[in-house]
């Protein structure tokens, strides 16, 4: 079964698995051993299996029925790429649509078994399901990997060099960083902590790589003893000798990639065992001796590095300079070659902003996949111009740019809606609502201890007033060159019993509100801030967001009008400091462009 055969035929294949196991339904999340939210081609079980390339989603097979669960973001593009694929489109959040296991519970009978490949559930996620289908009599199996049974030309496992992060840029020592960590291991009573996600084992060792698209870490695992050394578990194939060397004199040990679980069944009952039930997969879980008593509470690490450090985030002001220096010379080119006539498309566009940042000192890479979505595409909150499918650019009408990039320094991720000749009054009057909120949340000021579930409103109260509104959250926290979307902090509407992460200073969080009009046109316009402190009264400590990004908004998308002299005062002092930082870098044609855009109200 090769790359070309029809998702009918692999989920055909599928069932003959199933039914030859005794299995009811096969659960194949958007997942792997770390729980990473993008993945390295040899977990994509789900998009193989679907051919829904979108980066969440879950598929869920039953002898009968197939669905996938996604959400807003990607509704148009799973209608898409699930066509004729016998796999229907499950949208999540809309009412009349269960969550998957509330789905299947009615679709069970007593006694059936459904399956999981455990290396890629969560502890906490796989007692939720089990309770779940225990409710409907049912059970679950994580030690069948149906998926890959059926999957011959599984892509193997990426081999792509580990490298320190310059001493330079990291911030602090790798030992520095462990020792800190094992300060919390024993204020928290624990003897050990086992790290799987990639994010904080490439922050605690300071150590980055490629194994993921995008985003610059390597597979690994990392088992910390709070009075005692570190074993990082990867393939040592990817490490130089001398990179080996400064681990073992930092005391951290190396073991193979896939001998964690041997490792954790070693623990005795005198040790206690620090894991994140959120970030550890159920598999290495399950390797865990039943006598070793464990501690489920957050990585203490993923707080750690969601505060960034005064020097960090020195590098990452920097970085916004550069990064934006870049953004105006690509969109300035853009706009040149229109003026000119010269044919262009959005995938000119990437290759636009690629060309620019790569030209800048210390990038490594793109930070995800640009999205350059003109006029209808806009509307697509995850659109992906490809060779295949894309279109080209008119002297009319929006283009929602998307893009970010990884740079030794630091992580950038910004939006920007560019007007490429006459646009229409609804399309300015919906850039300039969106605007609105963009402003009315990076003015806030908010008292310590408040998340971001408790501001998200302030971004979308300017929408709501006109009855619309948007469907993702507005505010993602970003790593220190390592991945754009980074927790625990975010902002987004409040969820049920989901948990308030107060926003701490030196927190960077995305402010991106939008508004998508599907087949017509899409609004996003997204900067990155950091959380400072503001102020003490006699009611308490305040934060606000100081506003990281550097690059000006189009105001010939915009109308003026619409907003009130607060909001213009804030538009006006952000195009002046836009253009205080980027004059030097620029110079002729490009300084021109900076100076006219930055020009006030």
């Amino acid at each position: 079964m090769n790359q070309a055969t029809p998702v009918p035929s692999r989920l055909a294949a599928l069932r003959q698995a199933m039914h030859r196991h005794g299995i009811a339904a096969c659960l194949v999340p958007t997942a792997d051993p770390h729980l990473s939210e993008y993945l390295p081609r040899h977990w994509a079980a789900r998009e193989w299996l679907s051919g829904f390339t979108g980066s969440a989603g879950l598929l869920l097979v039953t002898a009968t029925e197939a669905g996938l669960w996604t959400d807003s973001r990607y509704f148009a593009q799973a209608e898409r790429e699930l066509a004729d694929s016998g796999i229907a489109l499950m949208k999540q959040r809309s009412a009349a649509v269960p969550e998957h296991i509330h789905w299947l519970q009615p679709h069970l009978k007593r006694g059936d078994v459904v399956a999981v490949a455990g290396d890629s559930l969560s502890v906490a996620a796989r007692r939720q399901i089990e309770r779940l289908l225990g409710e409907a009599g049912a059970g679950l199996r994580i030690d069948l990997d149906l998926p890959a049974a059926i999957w011959p030309e599984r892509p193997p496992l990426p081999k792509s060099p580990v490298l320190e992060h310059a001493a330079g840029f990291a911030g602090a020592s790798r030992a520095d960083k462990l020792e800190r960590l094992r300060t919390a291991l024993r204020k928290l009573g624990a003897t050990h902590h086992v790290v799987s996600s990639l994010d904080d084992v490439a922050w605690l060792t300071n150590l980055r790589g490629s194994d993921v698209e995008c985003n610059p870490v390597f597979l690994a695992h990392l088992l910390v003893a709070a009075e005692g050394p570190a074993t990082l578990f990867v393939d040592r194939g990817k490490l130089s000798d001398a990179l080996v060397a400064a681990l073992a004199a930092d005391e951290v040990h190396l073991a193979d990639y896939a001998t964690l679980v041997d490792a954790l069944a070693e623990l005795g009952p005198n040790d206690r065992l620090l894991l994140d039930p959120a970030r550890v997969v159920c598999a290495v879980a399950a390797s865990i001796p039943a006598s070793t008593p464990v501690i489920e509470a957050a990585n203490p690490s993923t707080l750690f590095k969601a505060r960034k450090s005064s020097d960090e985030l020195d590098h990452v002001r920097e970085v916004m300079r550069r990064d934006g220096a870049a953004l105006v010379r690509a969109f300035r080119r853009l706009e040149d070659r229109l003026a000119a006539g010269m044919a262009q498309t959005e995938l000119d566009v990437d290759a636009l902003l690629r060309e620019e940042r790569a030209a800048q000192p210390d990038f490594v890479g793109e930070s995800f996949a640009t999205i350059a979505g003109y006029e209808a595409n806009g509307a697509l909150p995850h659109y992906r111009a490809t060779p295949e499918a894309h279109s080209a650019l008119q002297r009319h009408g929006l283009l929602l740019v998307d893009s970010g990039g990884q740079y030794l320094g630091g992580t950038t991720d910004i939006t920007r809606v560019l007007a490429l000749g006459p646009t229409s009054a609804e399309q300015r009057r919906d850039a300039t609502l969106v605007l609105k909120g963009m402003i009315a949340l990076s003015r806030a000021r908010f008292p310590k201890g408040a998340s971001g579930p408790q501001l998200d409103a302030l971004a979308r109260a300017p929408l709501w007033a006109a009855g619309l509104d948007f469907g993702h959250g507005t505010g993602h926290g970003v790593g220190y060159f390592l991945n754009v979307h980074e927790g625990p902090q975010g902002i987004r509407p409040p969820v049920s019993g989901g948990a308030l992460v107060p926003l701490d200073p030196g927190m960077i969080t995305s402010i991106e509100p939008g508004l998508y009009k599907p087949a017509r046109h899409g609004i996003r316009h997204e900067n990155l801030a950091v959380v400072v402190e503001a102020d003490r009264t006699e009611f308490g400590e305040f934060y606000a967001f100081e506003t990281l990004t550097l690059c000006p908004f189009d105001r010939r998308a915009l109308e003026p009008g619409l907003l009130n002299p607060e909001e213009r005062a804030w538009l006006d002092d952000y195009h002046a400091g836009v253009r205080a930082a980027l004059a030097p870098l620029l110079e002729d044609a490009d300084l021109a462009w900076l100076e006219r855009h930055c020009a006030p109200l």
